[in-house]
């Protein structure tokens, strides 16, 4: 049975904290820095605080009275025929103060659902959506008549409030699957926030002008032109311009007579908004100069060369803010193109907006806050009446929302896709892709550019996946501090080291010493394979990672054979933490490690401090052929084109025997992700960009070292030196014919 994992309740606050707070209401919308959460509720009180991807947001307080539907979910609440009929202010100020009294009290309702947000019973349960949310249901036309109601984007739109609410935050980078309403979604959010904005302009992007006009003329001005008189501005040019829709007095307007009273002479003074929807072509410095309220970003994975999404938001960052104020926010939302489409930028800015990676000033590299919800809770054909996902196939059939029968759940339905696509690797990643599942799978690259078997590796990470293996994150330490003793393992959920297996205790920390210099005692178990670098700071601030991997061999000890069990892919603050961290590693294990010798810091490092015993020396050449460097702190080249070869060829044969799906039916034991995905991306020219590849070959050339040990077998032959043999009898020597 599937478990949701989209959002959970946590409670970072003590109750009491709470119940004084609210009785006082004191909880403020906006980001809480005592309690580091995020408040949307704007009654000054707070209910549930629930964490989604990573940021915990805490919402209103639920109210005694919450409105219950006849059928128990969600339902459009329909217009009074009487004031349909009414298209404008001027004519509601035409009617008596009987008519406009009948109806004031729904009107001042709709504002504040609007404003706070909306509590109804949805199968029994109290749901709570957001005034953004309650817009988009109630009052925003889209392509099918009014959207339903789905906890996905009910998820969403709580997510979406947070980033408004966050001082700290741009905005939302979404990564979404196809058909998941996201352009009407932001649509709808740009019209309702445009309408009461003052003195503001809402820009739109996509991934070409045609789309972003598309976007404003089928979307957001049908959107305007439905809202009722009440929440509708007043409004300059056409009622469905192409290019820009403007809140503010027409000419025409600004010597109206006052409607409220006829027997006043004098002309009215007529206020609009003077805000501003428009949309910009696609290019880098769209919006250049410009400051914006909101920016609604379609389609942002899928901005192609010479187009570049990364650096447009570098640009237009800039209109979001005045000095180190943020003034306006960013709603990004995209399916991902294959990586060398554009993809592969979209994905940086992704994970450059984790929420819980931030600055010394509480923001993320980007400024956004990234978000993902899986294609099973958001797919057409697979949402029941009350807007829930279908997950797994149902022993009875399921009514959806438009009395449409659900017999089949809709993760069995995408494994059915994705089986028929197995023997087409493009189509399966272009599915993925469209319906990712994971994160993985919306990144998922084509296969005709790499050089090792994807479809064993796109398996794994499935099957990494699906069955979310035990993998350990934490770091090392010595024990007590003390340098050069001991070592232990301690888990730590922003550690450095990912590790999937540990030996025994009496296996731990273990070596042996010869003429005074220690060696690895645990070398016939299994080797380390490491990419240094030299330098702790690098001009651009980036620099390549510095990566160790550790691998078993097979062996009679407690240990799994072939398995990867250690990942470090990591750029420490100091070149000296990684070395520490390397040195730990091996002393842990008690194996050895074949590196890189180029960048030569990390083995003089080992070397000083009595370890040139755990550098393994190149596999490729007898002692007496190694250089003198060699021969001081161990290691191997990566210069030569045969080692070039040898690496890559090592990990192709790793990834056929051990990776992906067994014809037993079993599946391979690496479930390091992070590295599979290093592999399907290797390009063998330029190797330097793939630290988790390069450091990953080494262990398994260091596991099979005696693979590349050179030839020692000599021809030996009779060789007649022909040394002339002497009698020495007597006092003169004779010689022997």
């Amino acid at each position: 049975m599937y478990e949701q994992t989209l959002y959970k309740v946590v409670q970072p606050v003590k109750l009491t904290t709470v119940n004084r707070l609210n009785k006082s209401k004191k909880w403020k919308y906006g980001y809480n820095k005592e309690h580091d959460i995020v408040v949307i509720s704007k009654t000054g009180m707070i209910g549930d605080i629930v964490e989604i991807q990573n940021l915990q947001i805490a919402l209103p307080k639920q109210p005694k009275k919450i409105h219950k539907f006849e059928e128990d979910k969600w339902q459009v609440t329909p217009y009074p025929k009487e004031l349909n009929r009414i298209k404008s202010i001027f004519d509601w100020r035409d009617y008596p103060d009987e008519f406009k009294n009948k109806y004031i009290d729904y009107i001042e309702d709709e504002f504040k659902r609007r404003e706070s947000g909306f509590w109804f019973y949805n199968k029994g349960i109290a749901t709570y959506i957001t005034g953004t949310h309650y817009m988009y249901l109630q009052w925003s036309k889209i392509d099918v008549g009014h959207p339903d109601f789905r906890e996905a984007n009910r998820l969403f739109f709580i997510f979406w409030e947070a980033c408004k609410a966050d001082t700290r935050a741009y905005g939302m980078c979404y990564l979404k699957n196809r058909r998941s309403g996201f352009s009407f979604m932001a649509s709808g959010e740009i019209v309702n926030l445009a309408t009461i904005s003052s003195d503001a302009r809402f820009g739109i992007l996509s991934k070409s002008g045609a789309d972003a006009k598309k976007m404003f003329t089928d979307k957001v001005v049908p959107i305007s032109v439905n809202y009722p008189f009440f929440f509708k501005p007043i409004q300059d040019g056409m009622d469905r311009p192409k290019t820009e829709l403007a809140y503010r007095v027409p000419a025409s307007r600004l010597t109206r007579k006052k409607l409220t009273t006829a027997t006043s002479d004098q002309p009215e003074e007529l206020t609009g908004l003077d805000t501003t929807i428009d949309w910009k072509n696609t290019g880098d410095n769209s919006y250049d100069g410009e400051k914006l309220k909101l920016l609604a970003h379609d389609e942002s994975g899928k901005w192609e060369r010479p187009d570049n999404i990364l650096n447009n938001w570098r640009v237009t960052k800039t209109t979001l803010r005045l000095g180190s104020r943020i003034i306006g926010k960013c709603m990004m939302g995209s399916t991902c193109n294959a990586l060398d489409k554009g993809g592969d930028n979209f994905k940086k800015l992704y994970y450059n907006s984790d929420v819980t990676k931030r600055n010394k000033n509480g923001q993320t590299a980007s400024g956004l806050y990234s978000f993902f919800i899986p294609m099973e809770w958001n797919y057409e054909g697979f949402m029941d009446e009350y807007g829930l996902p279908v997950f797994d196939t149902p022993d009875n059939e399921v009514n959806g929302p438009h009395n449409d029968i659900i017999d089949t759940g809709v993760i069995d339905h995408w494994q059915n896709e994705a089986e028929g696509l197995k023997n087409d690797q493009d189509a399966l990643n272009e599915f993925y892709r469209q319906f990712p599942r994971t994160e993985e799978h919306a990144f998922r690259d084509e296969a005709n550019n790499s050089i090792f078997n994807l479809v064993k590796i796109y398996e794994q990470i499935d099957y990494n996946e699906e069955t979310n293996q035990g993998i350990s994150i934490g770091n090392f330490q010595w024990v007590n501090g003390i340098k050069d003793t001991n070592v232990m393992f301690y888990p730590d959920p922003k550690g450095r080291f990912r590790i999937s297996w540990v030996p025994p205790t009496n296996l731990q920390n273990k070596f042996i010493e010869r003429n005074g210099i220690k060696y690895p005692g645990n070398e016939h178990m299994g080797s380390f394979g490491c990419d240094s670098y030299d330098i702790s700071g690098t001009v651009d601030g980036v620099g390549s990672n510095g990566a160790l991997h550790g691998l078993t061999k097979f062996s009679m000890e407690d240990a799994p054979p072939s398995q990867f069990f250690l990942e470090y892919v990591a750029r420490p603050q100091t070149a000296e933490i990684f070395f520490e961290d390397v040195l730990m590693s091996l002393v842990f294990y008690g194996m050895p490690m074949l590196a890189e010798n180029n960048k030569p810091r990390l083995l003089y490092y080992l070397r000083r401090r009595g370890y040139r015993g755990y550098s393994m020396n190149r596999p490729d050449k007898v002692w007496n052929k190694l250089s003198v460097t060699e021969k001081e702190i161990g290691g191997i080249p990566n210069s030569s084109e045969d080692i070039k070869q040898a690496h890559a060829a090592a990990i192709e044969t790793y990834i056929q025997e051990n990776v992906g799906l067994k014809s037993n039916g079993g599946c391979g034991n690496m479930y390091f992700n992070r590295t599979l995905n290093d592999w399907a991306k290797f390009d063998i020219t330029k190797r330097t960009r793939f630290d988790a590849t390069i450091s990953s070959g080494l262990a398994i050339m260091a596991c099979n070292r005696h693979l590349y040990t050179p030839n020692s077998k000599t021809h030996k032959a009779k060789v007649n030196i022909n040394f002339a043999r002497y009698n020495n009898d007597g006092f003169t020597s004779q010689i022997i014919k």
